[in-house]
């Protein structure tokens, strides 16, 4: 049983508030339907309230008629389209609220910052429920009592770390919280860190249920936030049990999965030993709702295609052209990757206007094909990309589809959920995988300067993709891909490891460079390059490269600015400065930088 997947429904997780909300009358009422303290007082109604606590990882708790890509945990739109990965998509005119959140002029007044505020805070108020409630069950072991405090702080932990990368200095409320009018003043790194630590020292190394945390899983949260923090020396002892030591819930070894398209698959979920902490996602699950079925990312499918809507979260050419790869090395180019253009088909029309195209035929890192569908390539089994028959408007977004997101045909039956406009999926979000773990280590070891050890762990990473057996292949027929794939790959690939002793003889600055770019190709539309730009303290530089090069090519992002200083964070939502009025004086402050 995995038990995230499961949306829950239960009056208790009324017990705690959330914070801001709704209006503040309201704050001073009973919840309506709330049961009583000493109902749930037992291992049962500890472990719905837990339950609650996890139903509200999907984002949608709290958001009430809003789309539910505004607070969607992938962080598409924040993480990716914000770190240049992807284009929203689509035309101009669609979700335009996206547009300024991409070209950072947005301001406090963008609903889709209330939209994810008040769904963090959701998961915030349920992870307090159990804290609340928890010292007053009697009736579980020493044990026990460990463990359901342990999953409830793990993810407390998660959703602040969520609040804090998003907006910084964040109110902090606990289970001991009774005026929820906090001001957001205090840095939470060091409360995080203490939930994750907690975890990390109580939590079980297994689980009797898949979906649940477990110690490893702790263990590589708490690695990351102290590489948020910078606290690289308390990073590494941790970093190294995980790689390790570490292990799934259900007992297997965290290890890179052989092909890097399982990482994708549901049908691969249960074995998948790069999983550390998913949010588990599945179809089909809610008759007419998709709710449980990733419905956050229910916009990101190609355009009039086989899936019915939307065309948004294109990749950029500036992603594409970060798999080049060097002919005679196979190594990527680190510098000066857009003077390596990766050919596409924009500006040309599609395949049933009865155009012409031939894919590039240079060296490529294998992973953009299973990252970006191009025209010509195998879009998983639906046939080859057909260029701008499947795209909106090539002008805007450019000619590329999103992949990772991607159901594929042969699974329709069981990954796709049609129960809304536009389809759900089984596949689940991947929080911290294992190549993560592994990049974030590396990043840890350069910082230390074990440079041997930083280049094991990015080569142990770019092996897996220079495996044959997960390139993306040639149809045997192109006329019917259910026929299956030929033996042929689909592009030219090349992808080689760094030569030995390559991190040390650079030092430290062109250690960090690979890893970074490493990070950007295996975690690409994964929802972290604009948090991994704001930590490294190089986003103004990096953005702004990509504005003036992406915004030659597509209408989205000519007019996109970063300003070092303000655009590290995102605007506190005007909504809830308003509802934190006490005494004619708000008691949140903004970010500096918003009106």
């Amino acid at each position: 049983m995995k038990i995230s997947r499961f949306k829950i429904f239960l009056a208790i997780v009324a017990v705690g508030q959330l914070i801001y909300a709704c209006n503040k009358d309201f704050l001073d009422k009973p919840a309506l339907g709330a049961l009583s303290g000493d109902v749930v007082a037992n291992a049962s109604g500890i472990d719905a309230l837990l339950l609650g606590a996890y139903g509200a990882l999907d984002g949608q708790g709290g958001i009430g008629s809003a789309n539910p890509w505004e607070a969607t945990p992938s962080n598409w739109i924040y993480g990716s389209v914000a770190g240049g990965d992807a284009s929203k998509g689509s035309f101009s005119g669609d979700q335009p609220a996206i547009d300024p959140i991409a070209n950072f002029y947005t301001d406090a007044s963008n609903g889709f910052f209330n939209s994810k505020w008040k769904a963090t805070y959701e998961g915030i108020s349920r992870s307090n429920a159990v804290l609340r409630v928890l010292p007053n069950v009697t009736s579980i072991s020493d044990a026990d009592r460990k463990n359901f405090e342990g999953q409830a702080r793990f993810l407390r932990g998660h959703y602040y770390s969520e609040l804090k990368k998003m907006y910084n200095k964040v109110p902090y409320i606990d289970e001991t919280t009774t005026d929820y009018r906090q001001p957001n003043t205090e840095d939470i790194w060091p409360k995080i860190e203490a939930d994750f630590k907690f975890s990390y020292e109580n939590l079980p190394e297994t689980q009797g249920q898949l979906g649940r945390v477990n110690k490893w899983a702790a263990g590589a949260y708490l690695a990351k936030t102290y590489l948020y923090e910078h606290k690289y020396t308390e990073a590494k002892p941790v970093f190294d049990a995980v790689i390790a030591s570490g292990k799934r819930s259900n007992g297997i070894k965290y290890d890179l999965t052989p092909q890097f398209e399982n990482n994708f698959l549901p049908s691969q979920e249960s074995t998948n030993p790069e999983a550390v902490f998913d949010i588990e996602m599945a179809a089909r699950a809610l008759p007419g709702n998709i709710d449980n079925a990733n419905s956050g990312e229910m916009l990101n499918f190609p355009y009039n295609s086989p899936f019915g809507c939307c065309g948004f979260y294109q990749p950029t050419q500036d992603l594409v052209n970060h798999y080049r790869t060097n002919p005679a090395s196979g190594l990527p180019y680190l510098d000066n990757y857009n003077n390596n253009v990766v050919k596409s088909d924009q500006g040309i029309e599609g395949v049933s206007k009865g155009t012409s195209f031939t894919p590039d035929q240079g060296t490529l890192d294998p992973r953009l094909d299973w990252t970006a569908g191009r025209r010509g390539i195998p879009y998983l089994d639906w046939g080859n990309h057909p260029g701008a028959d499947w795209v909106r408007d090539q002008a805007y977004g450019g000619p590329y589809a999103p992949l990772k997101n991607v159901y594929w045909k042969a699974n329709e039956g069981t990954d796709k959920d049609p129960g809304s406009w536009a389809p759900g999926t089984s596949i689940n979000i991947h929080i911290i995988r294992f190549a993560d773990v592994l990049l974030m280590a590396a990043e840890v070891e350069a910082q230390l300067g074990t440079f041997a050890k930083a280049q094991e762990y990015v080569n142990r990473v770019r092996t897996r993709a220079a495996n044959p057996a997960g390139w993306v292949y040639k149809y045997k027929n192109d006329a019917d891909p259910s026929a299956g794939f030929s033996t042929t790959p689909a592009a030219n690939y090349k992808i080689s490891v760094y030569p030995n002793g390559d991190f040390a003889a650079g030092g430290k600055d062109y250690a960090l460079k690979a890893i970074y770019f490493e990070r950007k190709i295996e975690l690409a539309t994964e929802g972290h390059r604009f948090f991994d730009l704001v930590r490294w303290g190089i986003a103004d530089a990096e953005l702004n490269k990509f504005f003036a090069y992406q915004g030659q090519i597509t209408q989205d992002v000519k007019n996109g600015h970063f300003t070092k200083g303000k655009n590290e964070y995102y605007p506190i939502p005007q909504t809830q400065i308003d509802l934190s009025v006490n005494a004619g004086v708000p008691t949140l402050t903004q970010n500096p930088g918003y009106k």
